[in-house]
């Protein structure tokens, strides 16, 4: 769907800007209205690859390449366009070259930094493009890059760690299809003619696994066309809505994976939250830049729905109780920091403890897995093994 960006005034007085995504203008207008604003201005954004040119989005490793080199240099009292300059010259990688050569360029033109990062949004993110302007505009950028690559390394940290627990049990069933296609397509017809010979009929289990192997042996380009047929099923499954949305309830309701996808998304939402504080953007606009870090959409749409409560007035604590699904550890860990005053401290002490959590549950996870994939193993070896040997006691017991 196409993003708007808009002006509105909140209160009859108060100008707000920001961007919402709709299927139109009219949606758009509505979203806008049902946040208690009343919007003055309403633009739809071009698409993302034409705002950035021949520029593609840097990955995540790009990004925290690209900040700790810039922030290395702007530490050591180089100006920006010289970093930038150096950058493109330097830099190993080429996204990140090109990248450096076209901001160059712009900020040589008479245009901010910040304003820079903003027209490529589909190549820097929101998060990046906002606390840079705040760091800009507060006058303590090298800080702000801190910040950012801090973030960004930790949010490669939580990946590395939920991807590295999925590897494991993802290598074992693609090792168990292999064998099961080796054993169906080799093994059973060898054993065929054997079989044959009986003058008993076969045990249905052996019927069936020699029926599958001819057909596979048989019709054997079936295998990829399945396997592609597959990937494409799950591609479609993650970028169509209608079908995200059903599995991101489905995985909520799975016991133990549900806590790895609920806490892996609050960390980075609170991270983000907390960094952004930190620079000192207003929290309405640090809700936002949250929970764009949010990948599952179920809480996507919960905690959008918090964001408008704040910009009615009510206290972020509140607005996030009101959700029910955020961790009552947490809920009180910020109402505590809105009562004292010192919400920022509250945040990091957040993010430390969802931190500690979410380690504690991967850990949990690795060790549940190992016996799950033993026992998934063990219960291919025995279908296997008694789809052979059915038939050989039945000869014996004649």
């Amino acid at each position: 769907m196409p993003i708007y960006s808009y002006e509105a005034l909140k209160s009859g007085k108060q100008i707000v800007k920001g961007e919402v995504t709709a299927a139109n203008l009219k949606d758009a207008r509505e979203i806008i209205r049902k946040m208690g604003l009343v919007p003055t201005r309403l633009n739809e954004f071009v698409d993302n690859k034409k705002r950035n040119g021949n520029l593609s989005s840097m990955s995540l490793v790009e990004k925290i390449d690209f900040i700790s080199t810039l922030q290395i240099l702007l530490s050591s009292g180089i100006p920006a366009v010289e970093s930038l300059m150096f950058m493109e010259q330097e830099a190993a990688r080429k996204k990140i070259r090109d990248i450096s050569r076209v901001l160059k360029t712009q900020i040589m033109g008479g245009s901010t930094f910040a304003d820079t990062l903003a027209r490529y949004p589909g190549i820097f993110g929101y998060i990046f493009i906002g606390l840079f302007k705040a760091g800009e505009e507060a006058g303590e950028l090298e800080k702000t890059l801190g910040r950012i690559n801090g973030l960004l390394t930790k949010q490669a940290n939580i990946k590395a760690k939920v991807i590295g627990t999925l590897i494991y049990p993802a290598f074992v069933i693609l090792l168990a299809i292999v064998v099961t296609l080796v054993m169906l397509m080799f093994v059973f017809p060898a054993f065929k003619e054997m079989f044959e010979q009986q003058d008993k009929a076969l045990p249905w289990i052996t019927s069936m696994m020699i029926a599958a192997g001819d057909y596979l042996k048989q019709y054997w380009f079936t295998i990829p066309i399945f396997l592609g047929a597959f990937i494409a099923f799950c591609i479609v499954c993650l970028r169509w809505k209608p079908a995200r949305e059903i599995l991101d309830k489905t995985v909520l309701k799975i016991p133990l994976l549900n806590n790895l996808i609920l806490y892996s998304n609050y960390s980075n939402f609170l991270s983000v939250l907390s960094v952004s504080y930190d620079a000192g953007i207003p929290i309405v606009d640090c809700l936002h830049l949250a929970v764009i870090t949010l990948e599952n959409s179920v809480l996507k749409t919960k905690l959008s729905s918090a964001i408008v409560k704040v910009q009615q007035g009510l206290q972020v604590s509140q607005a996030l109780k009101s959700t029910k699904i955020v961790p009552r550890m947490l809920l009180f860990m910020i109402a505590t920091g809105e009562q004292s005053g010192r919400l920022g401290d509250m945040l990091e002490k957040g993010v430390n403890f969802l931190d500690r959590t979410l380690d504690g549950i991967i850990d949990t996870m690795t060790k549940m897995i190992e016996p799950i994939m033993l026992l998934v193993i063990g219960s291919i070896v025995l279908v296997m093994a008694l789809s052979l040997y059915l038939p050989l006691f039945q000869s014996y017991m004649q």
